[in-house]
């Protein structure tokens, strides 16, 4: 498929809305479902597609505003999710460490990405990866699960979960829909904040690591 398609058919499945991955199963067993709101704005995600977009990923249209939430990191301890991750670029992902697909392949491609980038970058960055399996991912499942993906890198990714509701809560604030089938099935959406709160760039499964440096870099500099 060439890229001009591949662009395309994303901006046709974001304005639809959020894509749902279901982890380990068929690809054409995925489902779409209607974006929450995020921030106040409750139309669905759509792809910004001018020809003269800065980024590599999907260029958001209409920006989602970091989300506010307090989950439990890795250690045991609160994590405000908003005022822990204000200083720097931020990635965020919804998913769960049983996954044998989406969600490896993405935190390898992010760590692929923060490979590539300036030192600087890296050290500015926060990788969050909070879990829509919060009955099987406690805070030490959640620390050895992202210590596979960060252990050589300038800095530790931070894994989060909660209770239910709060797992829900969370995702309901990002602008992502809510996980299904145990948490089984979830957003594949890989959001980039920037130190303005706001995302104007997300990833999906069409997106490489390359994409996610590139972007990265920009949003850093801004």
């Amino acid at each position: 498929m060439s890229s001009a398609n591949r662009t395309g058919l994303t901006a046709l499945a974001l304005a639809a809305g959020l894509l749902l991955a279901g982890c380990g199963g068929d690809a054409d067993a995925d489902t779409t479902a209607q974006g929450h709101d995020h921030g106040g704005a409750a139309a669905p995600a759509t792809v910004a597609d001018d020809g003269a977009s800065p980024y590599s990923g999907l260029h958001l249209q209409d920006p989602y505003q970091k989300p506010e939430f307090t989950l439990t990191d890795g250690t045991g301890a609160p994590f405000d999710f908003a005022e822990r991750t204000a200083a720097g670029p931020t990635l965020l992902f919804f998913g769960f460490t049983n996954c044998p697909d989406v969600c490896p392949t993405t935190m390898a491609d992010v760590t692929l990405a923060l490979r590539t980038v300036d030192p600087a970058v890296v050290a500015a960055t926060t990788v969050v990866f909070v879990t829509t399996d919060p009955a099987r991912d406690t805070p030490e499942v959640l620390e050895e699960y992202l210590d596979r993906f960060d252990a050589d890198l300038g800095t530790a990714y931070v894994g989060l979960t909660g209770d239910q509701a709060q797992i829900d809560q969370a995702q309901l604030a990002a602008g992502v829909p809510l996980a299904e089938d145990d948490g089984q099935t979830h957003s594949a959406m890989l959001l980039l904040y920037g130190t303005d709160g706001e995302a104007d760039v997300a990833f999906n499964g069409g997106n490489t690591a390359t994409d996610i440096a590139h972007d990265l870099a920009v949003v850093a500099a801004e």
